[in-house]
């Protein structure tokens, strides 16, 4: 969106729908005052910007999952809108009204993959819902793509700009007006959450659109794009190129299990943890259980152990130089998002090939696709539509007292854990140390956790990914986005955050519990009680190896 677009949106909210009385700018009306104004959204004018529903949805009761209660919803406005802005350029925005209650705060949701559609938003928005909060989402303009299936883009260079710099901020700006134009007054305070390329779209915001959010969180953010996909196609062809190369989830659990006791040796993990405190300085070689006779499941083949050597490698050039992220010792699990899911991706088709048709055409096949010769071309081509995370500064954002909350889970294998912890230094570098850094921006990597969520660690603590942690997720000690509120606008700073783990068989049981601590901190245990207890847990600057548990 260009100023002279923001000045029209501003004008025409201030002729758009009639004033509103004290009690709707206060977020309070009746029942039939709410359908009425929300009826009358649809009439709304803003440049490029077509209103195709507005409509007022019912209040929906709390549900029980297995980790416990999930709030319900209030009655609210759903309004789904659509800016065509530009010839090839079409954004989805859809935005929730809370009817009763507003706090006086916008909340932007990001999506994931491809996006194309407005669901994966869907979990943040009801969660803000619940707090009171107008929520909002988009489908990235990439409509009709679907999150894993993104060849409807070939030849779209106008939707590459929006799905990878441009869509967020026309939802904050178009979402922004028209809550405005039904309370009758600006937000006093916006905040900011997605997860995966939900997270580039955070980053993105903070990076290059510093005015659009007082605060924002972002999980697993996708911050290099184009090697990011790369070393998803780097993971298929390893298992694929050669027969006999794909890992089974036997050899898989036989992979885990090793490398969790290899770095427990090492003093990087804890006695009786399914996970590695601290993968990224442990060293495993799956080599240690190559066959010596006959292949089974209790050994890995020659062939299997270069599919293994290969993903935590990740991708090399020709001569071995390592040019992105591998993923870490104890991600080897089978599961929706792990190892399984990149040798043999839904459809059969690589994950997320679609950017490398957009370079090379729909007949592209990932059998002819050299490393060395065709990644500066797909970089050439896509770098400055979809890459804009690796580049820009924090700077502005910092200045105007924004505050970001990164989070990343270490077993994570779809956007490799590396380059946050990269991300956050090079901002230190730039910002005068990590220190300057933490007064507005900290990360927290999480142990055990995979793709925003799931694995064998403590991954409940962040309630707009539909997990909600306990205590409440209201409480700062326990859940990102609550301590990012308490931050921005109390200016309390989160030292640590508790992380837990339900039971997968009894509803509500809490499995463990244990404290994130902001990079370069970690949790270190303090030598006695419970390892199932955070308390046994302090945060401290790790240069020695974890103190281990007495074992009865």
């Amino acid at each position: 969106m260009k100023r002279k677009h923001h000045v029209a949106i501003l004008a025409a909210i201030a002729i758009g729908l009639a004033a509103p009385g004290l009690a709707l700018a206060q977020g309070r009306m009746s029942g039939k005052e709410a359908a009425a104004r929300c009826t009358a959204l649809a009439g709304l004018k803003l440049p490029d910007t077509t209103i195709a529903s507005a409509v007022l949805v019912p209040a929906k009761p709390a549900e029980k999952t297995i980790a416990g209660d999930v709030p319900g919803y209030r009655s609210f406005c759903r309004i789904v809108a659509q800016v065509r802005s530009e010839p090839g350029s079409d954004i989805g925005v859809e935005v929730w009204l809370p009817a009763q209650g507003w706090t006086g705060v916008f909340h932007g949701n990001g999506s994931g993959g491809f996006a194309g559609t407005f669901a994966l938003g869907y979990s943040g928005m009801v969660e803000g819902l619940r707090r009171g909060f107008a929520t909002a989402t988009t489908d990235a303009g990439t409509a009709p793509a679907s999150p894993l299936e993104g060849d409807a883009l070939i030849g779209q260079p106008r939707k590459w700009r929006d799905w990878g710099r441009l869509s967020t901020h026309v939802m904050t700006m178009t979402g922004k007006a028209i809550t405005k134009a039904f309370y009758g007054r600006d937000a006093r305070q916006s905040y900011y959450t997605g997860c995966s390329t939900g997270g580039q779209m955070g980053l993105i915001e903070a990076l290059h659109y510093p005015e659009d959010y007082h605060a924002i969180l972002v999980g697993a953010p996708v911050i290099d794009r184009t090697w990011g996909h790369a070393a998803v196609l780097w993971d298929y062809a390893a298992a694929n190129r050669t027969p006999g190369r794909l890992l089974s989830d036997a050899k898989l659990k036989l992979l885990n299990a090793a490398a969790i006791a290899s770095c427990w040796r090492q003093g990087h993990g804890l006695a009786g943890d399914r996970f590695i405190a601290d993968p990224m300085r442990c060293k495993f070689d799956p080599a240690s259980l190559q066959c010596t006779g006959a292949a089974s499941d209790s050994c890995l083949t020659e062939g299997e152990v270069a599919t293994a050597r290969a993903f935590y490698s990740g991708p090399t050039d020709r001569n071995g130089t390592p040019t992105y992220y591998g993923w870490l010792p104890g991600s080897e699990m089978p599961d929706t998002f792990g190892w399984s899911f990149l040798q043999k991706p839904i459809s059969g088709q690589p994950p997320f090939s679609a950017l490398f048709k957009w370079v090379f055409g729909a007949d592209w096949g990932w059998q002819r696709f050299d490393f060395d010769r065709d990644m500066p071309i797909v970089n050439a081509r896509l770098d400055s539509s979809v890459n804009d995370a690796t580049r820009g500064s924090l700077a502005a954002f910092a200045a105007r007292g924004g505050r970001l909350i990164m989070f990343h889970g270490l077993a994570d294998t779809l956007v490799a854990p590396g380059q946050s912890v990269a991300f956050f230094d090079r901002h230190a570098a730039k910002m005068g140390g990590a220190d300057k850094l933490a007064d507005s921006a900290r990360l927290f990597m999480a142990p055990g956790m995979m793709h925003c969520g799931g694995g064998t660690g403590p991954d409940a603590f962040n309630a707009t990914l539909g997990i909600p942690p306990r205590p409440p997720s209201d409480d700062a000690q326990h859940d990102l986005f609550s301590a990012l509120i308490a931050w921005s606008e109390r200016g309390k700073a989160p030292d640590r955050i508790v992380a837990t783990k339900f039971s997968s068989e009894k509803h509500g049981r809490i499995d463990m519990q244990r404290p994130l601590c902001p990079y370069p901190q970690r949790a270190v245990y303090r030598g006695s009680g419970s390892t199932r207890t955070a308390s046994s847990f302090q945060c401290e600057a790790q240069s020695r190896p974890l103190p281990q548990p007495s074992i009865k």
